[in-house]
């Protein structure tokens, strides 16, 4: 005998970047989203950076071919309002070292 399932009600839940990047009086100096893509990389996260108002997007590609999910390695884009700075593959470790060096010097010069 099949018995039928309560249908599922899904809640949407709170654009927390958004609403971090539009705090006024209390916003962070420096607002960063992380966008993971499987197509388009640079042109969603260039939509993303603009619908969210955030100060950089950090955009890589994750679709199955890359290998990223379970590697060690990665390519990510640095998205600004400036620009696209695309960063060479390296090591999870390096990317993210690379990023703490930038957000520590656009900080010092005030982004």
């Amino acid at each position: 005998m099949l018995s039928r399932a309560a249908p599922l009600t899904l809640t949407e839940n709170p654009d927390i970047l958004s609403t971090v990047a539009h705090l006024r009086g209390n916003r962070p100096a420096l607002v960063i989203g992380f966008a993971a893509e499987t197509e388009h990389v640079i042109a969603h996260a260039k939509e993303k950076l603009a619908s969210k108002g955030c100060d950089w997007i950090l955009a890589n590609d994750v679709s199955p071919e890359t290998g990223v999910f379970g590697g060690d390695r990665n390519t990510v884009h640095l998205v600004t309002a400036s620009g696209v700075e695309s960063w060479p593959p390296q090591s999870k470790e390096q990317v993210a070292q690379k990023l703490v060096a930038r957000i520590a010097a656009a900080l010092e010069k005030g982004k």
